[in-house]
């Protein structure tokens, strides 16, 4: 059972399917719906790789620990091939001594390799979902990046090569305030991978897309505001 102080990844998929259902009903056919439509399946996707993520890998821990194993048996086998006797000399001893060191390290540095893999395979596939996310929420704001609420009413000021307005007053507050739900909903799909992967590039990485989505939403928080003082 999910504690109530992490994030649901099903209960997120699920309000970003009803957000896409609002949106088309109040937006028909258009652009900001076909992304939802499409952040959607991403997120269905997405959802299948946090919960590989969440499971433990035990190919990948296998064969890893079966390697170390097998070292370990052939570093004591080796050990015991060693000639202790009286007659090695000082140059022997320190032969033998450096070799080991390098032997040691080289080892030790083969080792972390294997005690990490499976965490660094799951960054990368982490890391590679993020960054679609945070293609997604640019994607968002460019939709909103022509919806000016000064000019809302003001279709006979347009040039030949202005974007087409023909959006209300009412509809562009409601497209504005879909546009902020979803780039809150973006963040919390980010969110779920640091959740899962406590690994400091993939937190670095979805803290940033959080923040981004953030500062968007400021922005046509903006907008908002303007809007709402025009009525």
């Amino acid at each position: 059972m999910q504690s109530n102080n992490l994030l649901n990844a099903n209960k997120i998929e699920a309000t970003i399917e009803k957000l896409s259902l609002r949106i088309e009903d109040r937006f028909p056919d258009s652009s900001l719906g076909k992304t939802c439509q499409d952040f959607l399946a991403f997120t269905k996707k997405s959802n299948k790789n946090i919960a590989w993520i969440d499971e433990p890998n035990l190919l990948v821990n296998a064969i890893s620990y079966s390697i170390i194993f097998s070292s370990l048996i052939a570093i004591i086998y080796s050990c015991t091939l060693i000639n202790f006797g009286l007659k090695n000399t000082f140059k022997d001893v320190i032969a033998v001594f450096e070799t080991s060191i390098n032997n040691i390290v080289l080892i030790g540095a083969a080792y972390f390799f294997l005690f990490t893999l499976e965490n660094r395979l799951k960054r990368i596939k982490a890391i590679k979902f993020l960054n679609k996310i945070k293609n997604f929420a640019h994607i968002i704001d460019m939709h909103q990046l022509t919806k000016d609420p000064l000019i809302a009413d003001f279709k006979e000021s347009s040039t030949p090569n202005s974007p087409t307005r023909g959006l209300s007053k009412f509809e562009l507050y409601r497209y504005l305030d879909y546009c902020c739900e979803f780039l809150s909903l973006t963040g919390k799909v980010a969110a779920l991978y640091s959740q899962s992967l406590p690994d400091p590039v993939v937190e670095r990485a979805s803290n940033e897309i959080e923040t981004l989505c953030t500062n968007m939403s400021s922005k046509i928080w903006q907008k908002l505001i303007i809007l709402h003082g025009l009525d």
